[in-house]
């Protein structure tokens, strides 16, 4: 499955969502989803803001990808392409998917996010492109790895 996540930065803050459906529930991420069939990332990551927290965003930049695989359940194989911006028009809304909140970016709160965040966001947000590779079992995170690019 191909999904996309949007980090979206104002001043020192990075606008977060508590997760209401889905995969995840219950955690905090950033808004995002799953392509629809023909779409690109870019596509998916502007129209996921948009349906999860009512933003217009542009200017997207590539910040990396990580590939994911959950080895409970249907095995479930994820490649996600993350962006940030700080071009966005609009007030976050809370919706069915998610309640936005807006976060200082030296207090994110990696507990409650997927263990795999605090390794590689903080590099991400200081402008490092990445690729990283994640393995979990349930929540446990049984492997990781993940390559810094120039």
């Amino acid at each position: 499955m191909l999904s996309s996540l949007v980090f979206i930065l104002k001043d020192n803050e990075v606008l977060l969502i508590r997760k209401k459906t889905g995969l995840g529930a219950g955690k905090v991420n950033a808004p995002g989803g799953k392509l629809e069939v023909d779409e690109s990332a870019e596509a998916a990551a502007i129209r996921e803001v948009m349906e999860e927290v009512k933003l217009e965003v542009t200017n997207l930049k590539k910040m990396g990808t990580l590939k994911f695989q959950f080895l409970n359940g249907d095995k479930l194989a994820l490649q996600c392409t993350v962006f940030k911006t700080s071009t966005f028009c609009g007030e976050p809304e809370e919706t069915l998917e998610a309640k936005p909140f807006w976060c200082d970016t030296n207090k994110i709160p990696y507990s409650e996010m997927w263990a795999d965040d605090v390794i590689w966001l903080p590099g991400a947000l200081e402008g490092n492109c990445f690729e990283g590779k994640f393995v979990f079992d349930g929540d446990e995170m049984v492997y990781k790895k993940v390559n810094w690019m120039d």
